[in-house]
C-alpha cells in the first residue's frame, strides 16, 4: 500500500509560515544534488542518516565520555579544549574521524546530553499523515497546508507522490519545494497533485551556476517552462548573495526569465543571504569550507525588489 512507503526525514516543522501561504507542516527530506556554498542546511545533503555532534550540550570527555568506549571502530578521540556554556569549566570536546566513521549511532545511544544525534529518520506515509491530519483544523482557518521540501524531496519520488496523493484525498493544499533540478517525467507525475511549487532560480548563466553550485541548470529553467505550460503555480524564490546574484544585471536576467512563466509565477520571494547556518558544519565534523559574507544591505535588496516590480513582477523579500 502507498501508506507504507518510507521517505528519509531529516525534520518536520509546524506552523511553519515560511513554505507556502498560510499555516503549514513542513517536512524535510534527506538529499540534495547541489552543493550551494551557502546552504544554511548541510544535514540534508547527503542521503543516508548521518551522525550530527553539537557541541553546545557536550558534557566533556572528563565528565562524560561514554561515547569514547561505544565507538566499535575507536574514531572518537579526545579534542580540543573549550569552556562549558553550563558550567563555564574548561572541558575537553571529542573529536570523530568522519573519513571511516560508518554512521552505526552507537554513540548516540549512550550520549546523555544528545549532544551526539543521528539525523535523518524514516517515516512512511501513514506516519506522516497521522501528524498531517491533527493539524488540518490550522490548515483549514489559515489557508495552509503541507509543505515538502528539502535537501531535493523528488529525490524521493515514489515517497513525496504517495504523500501528496494522501494530502489531496484530505482536502488539504500541498506545495513542493525543489530545486527542480530532476526529470520530467518525475515532476509530471506529481503535477496532479501539486497546488504550488516553491521552485529556486539561482542564476541563469549556466556556466556559473554550475561553477557555484555543482551542476548547470538548464534542466531546471526547462522544467520551470513545462510547468507552467502544463498549468503549474509557482513562488520563484531568488537568493540573493553577494558576488553571485547581488547585482543589477543578474537580477534583470532572472525577471526576464520570470516573465515567460507567465501567470503561473504567482509571487517571486528575494531570500538575502544570512550565516546562521554556518555552525550546522560543526555539527558534521566534515572539512567543507563553509561561505561566509557579508549579508546584502535593506537597501540592496529594496532596489533589486523595485527592479523586479518595475518589471511588472509580483515581489517580497523573505
Amino acid at each position: 500500500m502507498s501508506e507504507q512507503i518510507v521517505g528519509k526525514v531529516f525534520d518536520i516543522q509546524g506552523f511553519s509560515v515560511h513554505d507556502g501561504p498560510g499555516i503549514r507542516l513542513t517536512v524535510f527530506l534527506k538529499g540534495c544534488p547541489l552543493r550551494c556554498p551557502w546552504c544554511h542546511s548541510p544535514e540534508s545533503l547527503e542521503f543516508h542518516t548521518e551522525l550530527n555532534w553539537m557541541g553546545i550540550n557536550c558534557l566533556g570527555t572528563q565528565k562524560c565520555g561514554r561515547c569514547l568506549d561505544a565507538c566499535p571502530h575507536g574514531l572518537i578521540a579526545h579534542g580540543d579544549t573549550s569552556v562549558s556554556t553550563a558550567t563555564c569549566e574548561d572541558i575537553t570536546l571529542i573529536k570523530i574521524d568522519r573519513s571511516s566513521c560508518l554512521n552505526c549511532g552507537k554513540c548516540a545511544k549512550v550520549c546523555p546530553p544528545k549532544a551526539l544525534y543521528m539525523c535523518g529518520t524514516d517515516y512512511t506515509v501513514d506516519e506522516i499523515m497521522q501528524r498531517v491530519k491533527r493539524e488540518k483544523p490550522f490548515f483549514n482557518k489559515s489557508g495552509g497546508g503541507i509543505t515538502i521540501s528539502g535537501g531535493e524531496c523528488l529525490y524521493q519520488p515514489e515517497f513525496v507522490r504517495a504523500l501528496l496523493k494522501c494530502c489531496k484525498a484530505e482536502g488539504i493544499h500541498t506545495a513542493v519545494d525543489t530545486t527542480g533540478l530532476v526529470k520530467w517525467d518525475i515532476i509530471e507525475s506529481i503535477l496532479p497533485y501539486t497546488d504550488l511549487f516553491l521552485y529556486d532560480i539561482k542564476g541563469i548563466d549556466s556556466d556559473l551556476h554550475e561553477k557555484v553550485v555543482g551542476k548547470p541548470n538548464a534542466l531546471i529553467l526547462e522544467n520551470a517552462r513545462k510547468i507552467a505550460a502544463a498549468g503549474g503555480k509557482f513562488q520563484i524564490r531568488v537568493p540573493i548573495l553577494p558576488m553571485y546574484t547581488d547585482s543589477k544585471a543578474v537580477i534583470d536576467d532572472i525577471g526576464k526569465f520570470i516573465l515567460e512563466l507567465g501567470d503561473a509565477v504567482e509571487l517571486v520571494q528575494l531570500l538575502p543571504y544570512h550565516n546562521l547556518g554556518t555552525v550546522k558544519w560543526e555539527r558534521l565534523h566534515k572539512n567543507a569550507p563553509v561561505f561566509e559574507a557579508t549579508p546584502p544591505t535593506p537597501e540592496s535588496l529594496e532596489a533589486h525588489k523595485k527592479q523586479l516590480e518595475n518589471m511588472g513582477i509580483h515581489v517580497t523579500i523573505h
